[in-house]
């Protein structure tokens, strides 16, 4: 028979298995809280690794969009200012020194001499202020016809005895000047049948727009119609392409003069001599067509472009200071009763317009 259990064993056993049932319990409370703190950190690495691919997303997107909108902003303001702000082919006046010291600086012996012909300009015949004019082919044309337009000259005697529209067709159909189809527009280099139309059109915007012009007696009111009118290219080409073919015209009623045997002008004399333009064709194909495309006018025909509108043209040649060819007047014999525009220039390709 099994002796009985002595209770002091059993208590025994009972306190050396509690604290290993504790210890469980510690042990599983640990784990439990190290996977939930390993599940959180997990979730809150993805979020952040989630927010982080998400911020920079965002930042691509608006760097783009940055981007994008900057590009067009800059595209519409430069559209705004094309649209919107004035060509200024004849710039406001600005004062003569002022200019010069901005364009003139250092000691070389060409910038001297540039100072002191402005100098001699402010002093001598008491020009204050310039007119910069836009350097293209053109600006010969452009700095002669703003003076005209913004003194309100009138037109040629000439001009008020014949219909200047009608001109292109009067050299076809009078004299037989079919060769004028190979008349050239600057640039555009157009020609064709239809040259007598684009011709014609232009000779009636010089016109129009001369007539208008003649017609206003307040000073100011043309100076803005000036500015209007001189910020549209469109327009100043046509006037300028027009001059050009005024120009042709005298040069071919002259010749036709000469053909019978009537004393013309020593300028067309000059003219005629040279191989380069010895007839009124070859002028045309040889100088005239080349004038607002790759070159500008020359000095022979700043005489034929002051004769052509009976202006006396006297331009002061910064260039050839302290010599006799400092002041010049195209033509060099004007009638006494023209009247009288002026130009300086500082290389006899680009010219400007002084202000008294």
């Amino acid at each position: 028979m099994a002796a009985p259990r002595s209770p002091t064993r059993s208590r025994e056993r009972e306190r050396s298995h509690a604290p290993a049932a504790g210890s469980d319990q510690v042990h599983s409370w640990t784990l439990a809280t190290s996977q939930a703190l390993d599940t959180v950190w997990r979730m809150a690495k993805g979020f952040v690794m989630l927010a982080v691919s998400f911020l920079v997303a965002a930042v691509c997107y608006f760097r783009r969009l940055h981007l994008y909108s900057g590009h067009k902003l800059k595209w519409w303001i430069g559209y705004l200012q094309r649209k919107f702000k004035r060509n200024l082919s004849v710039e406001a006046e600005v004062d003569l020194l002022s200019y010069c010291a901005r364009e003139w600086k250092g000691e070389t012996p060409r910038t001297k001499l540039m100072r002191k012909a402005y100098e001699e300009l402010f002093w001598r015949h008491h020009i204050k202020c310039v007119r910069q004019v836009k350097r293209d082919n053109y600006d010969a044309l452009r700095s002669v016809l703003f003076q005209i337009f913004s003194q309100g000259i009138s037109f040629p005697s000439w001009m008020k005895e014949k219909d200047i529209v009608k001109l292109p067709e009067k050299l076809l159909f009078s004299q037989g000047c079919n060769w004028i189809q190979q008349y050239s527009f600057g640039p555009e280099k157009y020609t064709g049948s239809n040259v007598f139309g684009k011709l014609r059109k232009c000779v009636e915007l010089l016109k129009t727009q001369w007539t208008e012009f003649n017609g206003i007696r307040d000073y100011h009111k043309r100076g803005s119609m000036c500015n209007t009118l001189f910020s549209d290219a469109i327009l100043e080409y046509k006037l300028y392409e027009a001059l050009k073919f005024i120009m042709l015209y005298q040069v071919t009623e002259v010749y036709e003069q000469m053909k019978t045997k009537k004393v013309i002008p020593s300028l067309f004399r000059l003219l005629f001599s040279r191989e380069t333009s010895s007839d009124p064709l070859s002028f045309m194909m040889n100088h005239l067509n080349s004038v607002g495309d790759t070159c500008g006018l020359e000095q022979i025909d700043m005489f034929i472009l002051g004769y052509s509108l009976e202006v006396k043209i006297k331009v002061f040649r910064l260039f050839k200071f302290n010599s006799r060819d400092f002041e010049v007047c195209y033509p060099e014999e004007p009638l006494r009763d023209w009247p009288e525009i002026s130009l300086l220039t500082e290389n006899d390709r680009h010219y400007h317009i002084p202000v008294f």
